[in-house]
């Protein structure tokens, strides 16, 4: 059974996707647009906007391209889950956030559409804002002034704990081949 073979990968990839889609819907329901909810003054707020960008806002005003984007990782993951070998645990852990992540903002750009600068865009809902967090941004070429971190949501956080897995797996030592003459 493909799905046995790897079953982390597909229920981390379900949950990050579920948490995602249904923070996004109470959110959206419950907010009006750039409506802030300071559950923390000044530190974390809820803070309901539309990204047309990647994660993190980069790349704002990416266009259509984005949602083909979220397609392509999605298929891919799920190509190497089901056909591949059987994966290392915190490798099942790592793509399954990438891929539930990944979900989550390609549903949103392939359903949410916005108008920003009088383009029709496609959007992706964001929430979690932290204002008290500054980083540099270089301005003119000459100086750097200090602006807010990017809204995001939680299929960000998802792809970015994946990266992290992913990147743990990779500073490890590999185990020594069976057949090693040393």
């Amino acid at each position: 059974m493909p799905f046995r073979k790897n079953r982390y990968f597909w229920v981390i990839a379900a949950v990050s996707l579920i948490v995602d889609q249904l923070t996004k819907y109470l959110v959206v329901q419950n907010f009006a647009l750039s409506e802030s909810l300071p559950l923390i003054p000044d530190i974390f707020h809820l803070t309901y906007v539309l990204n047309s960008g990647a994660a993190f806002s980069l790349f704002e005003q990416g266009g259509v391209w984005l949602r083909w984007l979220s397609l392509a990782v999605s298929l891919g993951l799920m190509g190497l889950a089901w056909f591949g070998s059987r994966l290392k645990p915190i490798e099942q852990l790592g793509y399954g956030f990438i891929l539930g992540g990944a979900l989550g903002n390609g549903i949103d750009r392939f359903f949410n559409d916005c108008i920003v600068n009088g383009k029709e865009l496609t959007c992706v809902v964001d929430f979690l804002d932290f204002p008290i967090v500054k980083f540099p941004v270089l301005v003119n070429f000459r100086h750097i002034q200090l602006a807010p971190f990017p809204v995001f949501n939680f299929a960000d956080v998802f792809i970015n704990l994946g990266i992290i897995c992913l990147l743990i797996i990779s500073f490890r030592p590999s185990p020594p081949a069976a057949n090693s003459n040393r």
